[in-house]
């Protein structure tokens, strides 16, 4: 983020932000699809409600994609031959786990306490490619929409936390070590990503 905010980082290091949401967005939707199924299927409507929401906000971070990887010239088959960082993947792979074994009001709590974190680096790296970069407002699109909280989205998450109350099926000592774990793993997604920016760097 530092890197970034004072123009320092090349666009290799921004594109390899892009790249690594190319492979995390679809299995973030995966997951969120499979929390509302699991939500249905146990008769919690408002968390199903909830992680719906969070999958077609997915769909709609992926339409915005690709004005992201033009701004960084990114072509498609590097796209395709891309590998990706174990670290920046880390958290997508530890929401599939709690999409399989997570209590869904548990993980309605631990995802709505990291949301906050991941609007606020979406909200200074919109700024930032603007200001430092010169990237059009199309190219930003897909962080201008994680940047601002979600007025619905935090009614969803106050219904399916009161659902999960009602029905005792939230524990919020697991729903803080969920949600500090995945503050753990978006730690290791830019921590990862500044490794790689200063590898690249001369």
């Amino acid at each position: 983020m530092p890197l970034v905010a004072d123009g320092t980082a090349d666009r290799g290091a921004v594109a390899a932000l892009a790249l690594e949401q190319c492979r995390i967005i679809p299995a973030d939707r995966r997951s969120f699809l499979h929390l509302a199924a699991r939500s249905a299927d146990a008769g919690l409507p408002a968390g199903a409600a909830f992680f719906g929401a969070l999958a077609e906000g997915e769909t709609l971070a992926s339409d915005r994609l690709g004005a992201l990887l033009a701004a960084c010239q990114v072509g498609e088959r590097q796209a395709e031959e891309y590998v990706p960082t174990a670290g920046c993947q880390a958290y997508p792979a530890y929401v599939a786990w709690l999409a399989l074994n997570g209590e869904p009001a548990d993980v309605v709590l631990a995802l709505t306490a990291n949301f906050a974190a991941w609007g606020g680096y979406c909200a200074a790296l919109a700024g930032a490619l603007r200001a430092r970069y010169g990237f059009p407002d199309e190219a930003c699109a897909f962080f201008d929409l994680f940047a601002e909280p979600s007025p619905d989205l935090g009614r969803s998450a106050l219904a399916a936390l009161e659902e999960g109350v009602s029905r005792g099926t939230i524990t919020p000592r697991t729903a803080l070590r969920q949600g500090r774990l995945l503050q753990e793993y978006e730690g290791m997604f830019w921590s990862s990503l500044a490794d790689r920016a200063g590898a690249a760097r001369p």
